[in-house]
C-alpha cells in the first residue's frame, strides 16, 4: 500500500507480538516484502529488533546488499563473497512468526512503549493500559487520526537516512507545516546531512518551516539539557516513545518519517 514502510512493518511485527516478543532470539527477517526493501529500510527493520527484545535482527545479504557496499568507506575491496551467509533451506527455527504485508497500513504509536501502536486508521484498544492512556492524554476507543501536534520530528538513527529524507521532503515540496507547529530535522549522520544539502533537501525542509539542524541523537532522547516544552505532543520518527523519553512529560507518538511530514502540514496526526 501506498505511504507504508520498513517502520510501518516493525511497528506492526510489535503491535501484533509485544515489545517482549523477540525476547531471547535473534530475529531473521525473510521474505518477500523484506527482499523488496532498500538497504537503509532493511536497517530501520534490523535496528527496531532492539524494541522487540532481541538480542538481535538480521537479514541474509543479497545482490542490493553488496551493490549497497560497493565502493563505500572502509568497505573492503574486492568485497568478498558472503552470499552463502544465509539460512539454510529447510532450517528450523526455534519460531516462527508470519504477517501478510498486503495487510499492513500506515502506523502510529497510541501508548509508551512501541508495541502500544496502531494503524493510523484505527482507534485506541479498548483495554489499553490505564496508566499509558493517563500519560498520553487519550481515552480507549479514541480515534488516533486527527490528534493535535504541538512538535514534528524527523530524526535518529533509525529514520533519518537519506532515503527517509527524501521521502520525507517530497511530501514537504510546496507546502507548509501548520501554524503553531514545531517541525525540526536532525539528519542522522554527518555524511547524511551533507549528501541531503548536496541534493537541496534542506532547503525543501526550511522552506516548509522546518528546523534543519546538525546530525546526532539530538532530541531522540533527553539527557537534561534541551527539551520540547512542557506537555508537547510530539509525532516523530524515533524508535522509542517511552515516558520521558524526549523531556519530562514529553507525550511521543513515533511513527514512519512520511507520517511525521504529513502531521506537521495537517497539525495533527494524518497519513501521508
Amino acid at each position: 500500500e501506498a505511504g507504508v514502510t520498513a517502520k510501518d512493518m516493525i511497528l506492526r511485527l510489535l503491535a501484533d507480538y509485544g515489545a517482549g516478543g523477540g525476547k531471547g532470539h535473534i530475529v531473521e527477517f525473510a521474505g518477500n516484502a523484506v527482499t523488496a526493501l532498500d538497504m537503509e529500510a532493511r536497517m530501520t527493520l534490523c535496528n527496531m529488533a532492539t524494541e522487540f527484545a532481541a538480542f538481535s535482527g538480521i537479514i541474509a545479504p543479497d545482490a542490493k546488499t553488496f551493490e549497497y557496499l560497493k565502493g563505500r568507506r572502509y568497505a573492503p575491496d574486492p568485497l568478498p563473497d558472503w552470499s552463502d551467509l544465509h539460512s539454510d533451506a529447510g532450517a528450523v527455527f526455534d519460531r516462527e512468526i508470519t504477517i501478510d504485508a498486503v495487510s499492513i497500513e500506515p502506523m502510529v504509536s497510541w501508548g509508551t512503549s512501541p508495541g502500544q501502536s496502531i494503524s493510523l486508521l484505527g482507534t485506541v484498544p479498548d483495554d489499553a493500559d490505564v496508566e499509558a492512556l493517563n500519560y498520553i492524554g487519550l481515552a480507549a476507543g479514541q480515534a488516533i487520526a486527527g490528534t493535535p501536534i504541538d512538535v514534528a520530528f524527523i530524526g535518529s538513527c533509525t529514520n533519518a537516512r537519506l532515503s527517509d529524507l527524501r521521502r520525507a521532503a517530497a511530501i514537504l515540496q510546496g507546502k507548509h507545516k501548520a501554524d503553531g507547529v514545531l517541525a525540526l530535522v536532525v539528519p542522522g549522520s554527518s555524511s547524511v546531512k551533507r549528501a541531503a544539502e548536496a541534493e537541496g533537501l534542506d532547503r525543501i525542509f526550511t522552506d516548509a518551516g522546518f528546523e534543519w539542524r546538525e546530525s546526532g541523537c539530538s532530541l531522540c532522547f533527553y539527557a537534561g539539557g534541551e527539551s520540547f516544552p512542557p506537555g508537547s505532543r510530539v509525532i516523530s520518527s524515533t524508535n522509542r516513545n517511552f515516558e520521558g523519553r524526549q523531556g519530562p512529560g514529553i507525550r511521543t507518538h513515533i511513527a514512519s518519517p512520511e507520517v511525521v511530514a504529513a502531521s506537521a502540514i495537517a497539525g495533527r496526526i494524518a497519513a501521508p
